[in-house]
């Protein structure tokens, strides 16, 4: 599937992004790629496969939970304008 120029120019409008003319026929070749393969993705007969969390079956190993440094928060807040409770107070600036 090719990309007409104006949904190029309409899809960078929505993206904020600023293509020049000179731009324009190699982000429009490289798009129409990305379509092309999505379509290709979503031609793919996906019925009666469960979806995976992740592709291997196996437990996440996740590191012990344990204290690695020491509480510093009060050397830290020491040079702060104000401070309560282990708060940073400042200035209101919403009503």
């Amino acid at each position: 599937m090719s990309l007409d120029p104006a949904s190029i120019e309409k899809l960078c409008e929505l993206a904020r992004l600023e293509v020049s003319p000179s731009e324009l026929a190699d982000v429009s070749l490289k798009l129409s790629r990305i379509v092309a393969l999505v379509d290709e993705l979503q031609a793919v007969d996906t019925a009666g496969i469960e979806p995976l969390a992740h592709p291997l079956r196996q437990p996440q190993r996740l590191r012990v939970d344990r204290v690695t440094e020491q509480d510093e928060r009060d050397r830290y807040q020491a040079n702060a304008g104000k401070v309560a409770r282990g708060l940073y107070l400042v200035p209101k600036v919403i009503e």
